[in-house]
């Protein structure tokens, strides 16, 4: 196997058996599933070398369950946090609203437990599996400008002139995925939010803060995510406001940012002050749509039902995606078609449901409405730590083909990890 970091200039026109477009967290996990599978994978990334924007992650037990199907749950776990409760505050008022407990009932719930990771520790974990993989080639500077297909195969046309061919191509290719085109040219949807993200040595951190949770702050067109990850060394930050209806443009004003976060309570308005502002990131998503897939090209992650953050689900959909490809492909061999469909099968509904659920949850953080607000806060404020029946849909194991060669230890790993 070897590996590509500089863009080609000329090049004759290459045959792959499966072609994987876009090598962020959900193409690399592809690219390792299907060639688990068997299948010879060829992955393309347009970026001149592998890296993730943003610093934090949230993994949900999903997400861990399917680096362990992949066999890097001990590679991502090693410089992980497994925070041992999730806490929701008041951005205005700073008084705590509910609690989650990450603890062992969790984790003997679902099997995994709850994590929080740099992004670019998981993309070495995922890059590290890829090139040990003999069916796996990877290869840089090459970005896509149009996929065109036939009944035989189909055609991947680069912007810098050359063409490849491939039997079967995985768009992985994110939320303005050019392979998505063979399906849906619409445009993504701008949410109205705009994010400020980044992280910063746990030291820096005026006053105390916990080394051991994952803390949101709630308020009227705001919120506010911390958490700790690089082994606990950093401190991962992302602040989100909601622009004025009147102002649909989708990009950052640091006005607009410093006017919202003016109602938070003190110690939101400095953790803000550190947070790099050199960059807003509008926040887009699409609607659910079906089908994923063609008769030789099929999405998966953003690609496929890109979603708001407000569920923490966007890795963890892609990583899910993965390896439910990898297991279709395993179970239908020669048979593309009936692979894509077993896996659209298992993934298009659960995919959906983040898409719908993720915009109104993200409302219901945001809202200035004060009967809304004063019903969210009282009815979060009633709910127990250990009360999880609203995220068995999230969580738990639902797809049998997840359970083929389960890595031996999960159970116990996972336990260790959480206690």
């Amino acid at each position: 196997m070897t590996t590509t970091e500089t863009t080609p200039t000329t090049r004759p026109s290459a045959h792959h058996d499966v072609l994987v477009v876009g090598g962020g967290i959900g193409g690399l996990a592809t690219a390792l599933s299907a060639a688990r599978a068997g299948r010879d994978v060829h992955l393309v990334e347009q970026a001149p070398q592998f890296g993730e924007i943003g610093a934090g992650l949230q993994l949900g037990p999903n997400a861990m369950r399917a680096f362990d199907r992949l066999g890097v749950y001990a590679a991502v776990a090693r410089s992980a946090v497994f925070p041992a409760r999730g806490v929701v505050r008041d951005a205005v008022d700073g008084s705590e609203l509910t609690v989650l407990d990450f603890g062992r009932r969790f984790v003997d719930r679902y099997g995994y437990p709850y994590a929080v990771a740099h992004r670019r520790d998981v993309l070495d974990a995922l890059l590290d599996a890829c090139h040990a993989e003999p069916n796996v080639h990877l290869e840089n500077g090459r970005a896509v400008a149009e996929v065109h297909e036939t009944a035989s195969h189909a055609d991947v046309f680069f912007t810098d002139g050359t063409r490849d061919r491939a039997q079967t191509i995985v768009g992985a290719d994110g939320i303005r995925s050019r392979v998505r085109h063979l399906l849906d040219t619409s445009e993504p949807s701008f949410s109205g939010h705009i994010a400020y993200r980044g992280a910063i040595a746990i030291d820096d951190i005026p006053g105390p803060v916990s080394d051991d949770e994952v803390l949101l702050w709630i308020g009227p067109g705001m919120h506010l995510m911390q958490y700790p990850v690089r082994s606990g060394t950093l401190y991962n930050q992302v602040a989100v406001y909601e622009r004025p209806p009147s102002r649909v443009e989708p990009h950052g004003d640091l006005t607009e940012l410093a006017d919202v976060f003016a109602r938070a309570c003190p110690q939101v308005r400095a953790s803000v002050d550190l947070i790099d502002v050199s960059r807003g990131w509008p926040v887009f998503d699409r609607r659910p749509m079906r089908p994923w897939s063609t008769s030789r090209s099929v999405l998966i992650g953003d690609a496929a039902h890109a979603m708001l953050q407000y569920l923490g689900q966007g890795a963890c959909q892609a990583l899910e995606d993965a390896v439910e490809l990898g297991a279709a492909l395993r179970a239908h061999p020669g048979d593309d078609a009936a692979a894509f469909q077993a896996y659209e099968d298992v993934r298009r509904p659960i995919g959906a449901r983040c898409q719908e659920a993720a915009r109104p949850w993200g409302a219901l953080w945001h809202t200035e409405d004060p009967t809304v607000l004063g019903l969210r806060n009282r009815l979060l404020r009633q709910r127990r730590p250990d009360d999880y029946s609203e995220l068995d849909w999230l969580y738990a194991e639902r797809s049998l083909t997840l359970l083929d060669n389960p890595a031996p230890g999960a159970a116990e790993r996972a336990t260790r990890a959480a206690s």
